[in-house]
């Protein structure tokens, strides 16, 4: 038999976990997909539908027949895709580290923050100047991106796992019917 505070624990945990109920709460999760636009088909994207028609042709090879055509178009698009999210991440990174005032903010503050507890040692506020003012540099500099882009970055995971997924399945679906025809 269940107890009656594991009841409520799993009903206060249900309401928690049930999603933005405000309008505004809602209407921000429902753009959370287009954030970086990888959500969107790739056929429904122009250029990228040209580049996936070129890539199929090149798969597939000269005097292909419609259905190895149809699959190396699939291989191609779950590739484009992946290569879409890599440029993503890439953009990510790279805006973060050619910023000459990305700071450590996170840390920075950690450290405010323990200083205003009771108990903190009594410092002056010239010994705190320098810290408070320096920026990250060299790998500290990207181990800092990393840690604060952390959120950011495992959303763009999530989105590379379906390409990677698709791509894996079409290329086997596309050796097997090539080696089926040979």
């Amino acid at each position: 038999m269940t107890s009656e505070r594991k009841i409520t624990a799993n009903r206060a945990n249900a309401w928690a976990s049930t999603g933005p109920q405000t309008t505004r709460g809602r209407a921000r999760a429902a753009r959370n997909a287009l954030r970086h636009a990888l959500s969107l088909p790739v056929s429904s994207i122009l250029a990228l539908s040209e580049e996936v028609e070129a890539l199929a042709r090149e798969i597939a090879g000269p005097g292909a027949n419609a259905a190895t055509q149809e699959l190396a178009r699939r291989v191609a698009e779950a590739q484009i895709d992946l290569r879409r999210e890599r440029c993503a991440r890439h953009k990510l990174l790279s805006a973060a580290l050619a910023n000459p005032h990305y700071d450590n903010w996170r840390e920075k503050m950690a450290f405010i923050q323990s200083l205003l507890r009771k108990n903190a040692p009594d410092l002056p506020v010239e010994h705190l100047r320098p810290y408070l003012n320096s920026k990250p540099q060299g790998p500290y500099k990207l181990a800092t991106i990393l840690s604060q882009e952390t959120e950011r970055l495992l959303a763009l995971d999530r989105y590379e796992r379906r390409p990677l997924s698709r791509r894996k399945f079409a290329v086997r679906a596309f050796d097997e019917a090539r080696d089926c025809n040979n």
